[in-house]
């Protein structure tokens, strides 16, 4: 009987696709089989089945799967279920969701590559254009060459259209060669060329090294790594690596012994990730605060399935989590620590690995593909116990014994995947994984989400709190700078407080450090022409340059623009362009000349661009090789610093005054991280806010570290205007490359909404930077209620979208996505 796969495709497309399975596959293939299939003419994507079926399609030729990647399954359940959830919730194609789960290295793709056609001659009526001419030499020097790399070398656009004008005339030939990116990790082993339990055999291979003491060391050394005399049952492999250092040997001695027939040596492919039940240090105990939170924790577990840990900065939750993840190891379970940032993992990897050993592995976006390739693999072929610390990315891991989630910090807005689609919540997500494996999550912090604690104080989640820190140690106390005030008693040394530098200069006296945070990158944020205003703009979004100081030039944060810093101004030529404002790159200039004895470190986006560059930072800070660090919202997560006993907030103002229903929480949340980096160890911190307006609610419940009172503050807010927790917020951009297209596409688009979901629609508006990347921005915001299916209002905004488009051709042009839950 014939069969048939319903394939998802890595393409933002919301159908799947039916290929019909060879007889030969029909055993091979299951639900979630990786497999290579033909799309189109000439391109080759390893789809994923979704379901196998026998009804013959009709209306069109059905094209057969290629080949089945692998022996068994690339997914285990619930994997697809939880896909299939985050493309109905979040409103994206399930091809979208295929694309952001998988590893790069398992999803083999097919590349496009260029060639001579050798036969081509030129004619009157066949000549070569400029392009083409330049194209076709540049590969007449090659025997093939990539569409990319065409590109590259010419510096041309829009090739596809060159080439594809060649390729009429028959100039060159394009072929799809399949590529598989993942390349496995293999090691070298060494073993005798006499077969085990061959005494004579052994006793001529010492008579070959003969008077080679070097050879016979060789000998020696292999012979008691592999046991070669014990039982069968009891040899060992031997690592080359591991038999040059027990013999104290190099490369060309053992190349002798091998080129003598005393070894042979083989490679192996290993996995990144190995388990053992090595541990190298206890548990941390527990205060009776800490205790009693655990049990509490335990406690309502058995009434819900989700339970909030509140426990104000430094209260020891970390240690909390570590018993429970001892107890879920203890139950042959597998836990996923989820860390907002990959900061964050660099201090919680070396702490946990120290307690479980190797049963620790990492997942996130600094790992190269073949490390992330290989942890996919490990917990696909295993069932065995784990801890799995990873950024958001992990919750599309593939868990076979799944007991416990952990949350940590989950108030963080970096759980939020942005863009590209799609752009789900990792603790929302994690929270669903959870429940499809029956179990448990736990969600920490000391700043909740206002979502979170509402669900926590109506009974919906479990409630535990742990309101001191640990040992006993105060909360930092808060004073608040009036930046006005200073500026008009002239105490202000740039845009640092004279308070603010006594403080920090006191702290270093004593043998303490400082963070000095400021939550904006680069040099200075605009570049301004002191004689007639003109300020850099950038060419393809319609916002100011930042001014990179350690590079010299001006760049757009947003599409990577960038141009060199004028010396006069192009627009009245007078010398007298300033940089406005300041950024990290600036604070840590301007405090390195107040400062000059002290080592300054800087952390943000610039400089943690490397795989290990967030560890090299925090490790020389928590070693006290670096005295000050300065740094946007990466230091407020989480970080503990012994040392540190000042914190200084160097603009609230920038955080608050946002025109978004979230700013606030915002910025409560991480001025109260911040603040909690201080004092940590010892005495009582201190944290310094600079602001034009201290009289703000928001920082005076920062001041009072008042979480509830913010929290109830907040709440009746939100109630009063319908906003979330009480309703649901789905932003819907149309972006189009013509601001007036997009302008009435927008308006047509919130009509036919509004004939639907009538006062739940608000806008169309231009968003405050309404040009990115060349495509000018239009926002609709539908307000849902929160029992609304997600699943229906998906479909019927795809209906209004399509009805758009056969209404209107330009609607087709114009990109249209989704934002659920912004944050």
């Amino acid at each position: 009987m014939p069969q048939f796969a319903e394939v998802i495709l890595p393409l933002p497309i919301y159908n799947t696709y039916t290929y019909s399975v060879p007889p030969t596959m029909q055993e091979m293939v299951k639900i979630g089989s990786r497999v290579l299939v033909q799309f189109g003419r000439k391109k080759y994507y390893t789809a994923i089945v979704r379901m196998l079926h026998n009804a013959q399609p009709t209306g069109y030729e059905v094209k057969e799967l290629l080949s089945v990647l692998d022996d068994a399954p690339l997914l285990r359940h619930p994997q697809l279920k939880l896909w299939e959830w985050i493309a109905d919730y979040y409103l994206c194609p399930l091809g979208d969701v295929y694309k952001a789960a998988v590893p790069t290295g398992l999803k083999i793709e097919s590349e496009t590559w260029v060639s001579v056609n050798p036969d081509f001659e030129e004619t009157d009526d066949c000549k070569l254009k400029e392009r083409e001419r330049v194209i076709y030499d540049l590969v007449s020097c090659r025997d093939r060459v990539q569409l990319g790399e065409i590109t590259r070398s010419t510096g041309f656009r829009n090739i596809e259209a060159t080439v594809s004008r060649m390729l009429e005339k028959e100039a060159i030939f394009v072929s799809e060669k399949v590529v598989d990116t993942y390349r496995p990790k293999t090691e070298t082993f060494v073993t005798l060329t006499v077969a085990p339990g061959d005494n004579d055999g052994l006793h001529h291979l010492f008579d070959l090294a003969g008077r080679s003491k070097r050879q016979e060391q060789l000998l020696l050394a292999f012979i008691e790594l592999s046991h070669w005399l014990q039982k069968p049952q009891n040899h060992a492999e031997v690592k080359k690596s591991v038999l040059l250092e027990r013999a104290e040997a190099t490369q060309p001695m053992l190349a002798a012994a091998i080129k003598k027939g005393l070894f042979k040596i083989y490679k192996k492919e290993i996995n990144r990730y190995a388990f053992s039940a090595e541990t190298r240090a206890d548990l941390p105990t527990l205060s009776d605060e800490q205790n009693r939170a655990l049990r509490q924790i335990i406690e309502c577990f058995h009434t819900k399935s989700a339970v909030l840990l509140h426990g104000v900065t430094s209260s020891g939750k970390t240690s909390v989590y570590m018993h429970l993840i001892d107890q879920m190891l203890k139950l042959k379970k597998q836990v996923l620590y989820l860390v907002p940032e990959i900061a964050l993992t660099t201090q919680l990897t070396q702490r946990m690995h120290r307690v479980f050993g190797d049963r620790l592995i990492i997942y996130h976006s600094k790992f190269s593909d073949n490390e992330r390739v290989d942890a996919w693999k490990k917990l696909l072929t295993s069932n065995e116990p784990c801890l799995i610390i990873g950024v958001r990315s992990s919750v599309f891991l593939p868990f076979s014994n799944l007991g416990l989630v952990i949350i940590d910090e989950e108030h963080d807005t970096s759980y939020k995947q942005q863009d590209p689609a799609p752009r789900y919540n990792g603790r929302n997500v994690a929270m669903m994984l959870a429940a499809m494996h029956g179990a448990k999550s736990l969600l920490g912090s000391a700043t909740p989400a206002i979502e979170t604690y509402y669900k926590a104080v109506t009974g919906k989640f479990g409630l535990v709190e742990m309101p001191t820190r640990y040992e006993g140690i105060e909360m930092p106390q808060v004073n608040v700078i009036d930046i006005k005030d200073c500026r008009r008693r002239h105490e202000m040394n740039g845009f640092f407080s004279n308070r603010l530098l006594t403080v920090c200069r006191e702290s270093l006296q004593a043998g303490n450090q400082v963070i000095l945070f400021q939550n904006r990158r680069g040099y200075a944020p605009m570049v301004i022409c002191h004689q007639c205003g003109w300020v850099p703009r950038c060419e393809n979004c319609d916002v100011s340059l930042t001014y990179h100081k350690h590079v010299n030039n001006l760049s757009c944060h947003y599409c990577g623009y960038s141009m060199s810093l004028p010396t006069v101004c192009p627009a009245c030529g007078q010398p007298t362009i300033e940089v406005a404002g300041f950024g990290t790159e600036r604070v840590e200039d301007g405090i390195a000349e107040l400062f000059p004895e002290n080592k300054i470190a800087r952390m943000d986006l610039d400089t943690t661009r490397n795989k290990n560059s967030y560890e090299k930072i925090i490790d020389d800070f928590s070693a006290h090789k670096s005295d000050i660090l300065v740094g946007t919202q990466m230091v407020t997560k989480g970080l503990d610093f012994a040392g540190v006993s000042t914190v200084g907030i160097l603009n609230a103002d920038t955080m608050i005054n946002f025109p978004d229903f979230l700013a606030h929480e915002r910025a409560f949340n991480m001025m109260e991280q911040v603040a909690g980096r201080a004092g940590r160890k010892g005495k009582q911190g201190q944290v310094l806010i600079q602001t034009y307006d201290p009289d703000n609610p928001v920082i005076r419940f920062v001041t009072a570290h008042d979480y509830k009172g913010f929290y109830a503050d907040e709440i009746a807010e939100r109630e009063r205007y319908s906003y979330p927790p009480f309703t649901k917020i789905i932003n819907v951009y149309l972006k189009h490359t013509d601001d007036a297209t997009v302008g009435e596409m927008a308006v047509r688009m919130s009509n036919m909404m509004r004939q639907v979901f009538h006062h739940r629609v608000l806008g169309p508006e231009a968003p405050a930077v309404r040009r990115i990347q060349n495509k000018y921005i239009r926002q609709i915001v539908l307000k849902m209620e929160n029992s609304a299916s997600m699943s229906k209002v998906k479909q019927i905004l795809r209906i209004i979208y399509e009805n758009m488009v056969n209404a209107d051709s330009r609607m087709k042009s114009t990109q249209l996505y989704f934002d659920v839950d912004p944050v």
